[in-house]
């Protein structure tokens, strides 16, 4: 698609990349830390300037228009480049960067706790984290290497696999005291927390587990696993929570398992980075540190 000859946002055309790879606003907006508000805007702003309608809005999805998808293919690689030529001219005349994107769990659970050591083994780089929960199954655009949970190897990215994703039943100790089980039947009580982007994570647990959850079981949903863990936490019901990730909450005694069984699934967090991003210094610096340290053998 031919750009015409005026002056057009760069920011605008930068926010809509990011926005047309998830073809999300709120996610585009997670990642350019903006309101969803402020990416509609800005996207207005390109359409009405290129006379194009980028976007097909419907009530829950959005779709890239033929005249976006052209956009897109011909502006992205442009955006991309100029990203690399301004992060290498930065480091020419300062400090050298590194742009992470980590999932929040493992960011607040295992990352961050260890990323001081990072720090002090190169001091010469600058790290910049971000978080999402949205951004499953998708490596972030701007992003130099990120840490997601993926069901299989992504396609045309360098992957490495960290731990898989393992499931078990966590509450508070109050919680524990106050569950019955009879013959394989919890007769007690049994509120649970659901997490919205697995929904049957529980029948599958429960047939698993050879345990019956009583059908009537009072339901939470909350969209992110930290809020989930915060509530068994306080009390207000069994959560089925990351194995590994959640090791100091019950080192700690706030959370304790409820029942030894697991719940394996298809996922696992894998380090990801672009085939070019993953040849450059600081990411591989940054690779073989998580990898020594993060990892399932840790």
């Amino acid at each position: 698609m031919a750009i015409p000859n005026r002056n057009i946002s760069l920011r605008g055309l930068r926010t809509f990349c990011v926005a047309a790879a998830h073809e999300s606003f709120r996610t585009a907006a997670d990642e350019l830390f903006i309101t969803a508000s402020a990416v509609s805007h800005q996207i207005k702003n390109l359409e009405q300037e290129l006379g194009q309608k980028l976007f097909d809005r419907g009530n829950r999805d959005l779709r890239l228009t033929e005249a976006g998808q052209s956009l897109y293919a011909d502006v992205h690689p442009l955006i991309q480049k100029i990203h690399t030529v301004a992060g290498r001219f930065s480091s020419a005349i300062s400090r050298s960067s590194l742009r992470v994107s980590v999932q929040p769990f493992f960011a607040s659970e295992i990352f961050v706790p260890r990323l001081a050591e990072f720090a002090l083994e190169h001091p010469e780089i600058d790290i910049t984290v971000e978080t999402s929960d949205e951004s499953s199954e998708k490596h972030p655009t701007l992003s130099d290497a990120s840490i997601r949970i993926f069901k299989d190897p992504p396609a045309n990215l360098s992957a490495d696999s960290l731990l898989p994703l393992r499931l078990v039943v966590a509450g508070s100790p109050e919680f524990q005291r106050k569950l019955k089980i009879k013959n394989r039947e919890i007769v007690s009580e049994f509120p649970i927390i659901v997490h919205d982007s697995r929904p049957k994570a529980w029948k599958k647990w429960a047939r698993a587990a050879d345990v019956n959850v009583p059908p009537d079981s009072r339901k939470i949903r909350l969209d992110s696993m930290i809020t989930i863990v915060r509530a068994a936490e306080r009390g207000l019901g069994a959560a089925l929570i990351p194995t590994k990730l959640s090791d100091a909450w019950f080192d700690s005694g706030a959370l304790v398992r409820l029942f030894e069984q697991e719940l394996p699934t298809r996922d696992c967090y894998y380090l990801v980075s672009t085939h070019s991003a993953g040849a450059e210094k600081n990411v591989q610096l940054f690779r073989n540190w998580v990898l020594k340290n993060l990892g399932d053998d840790r």
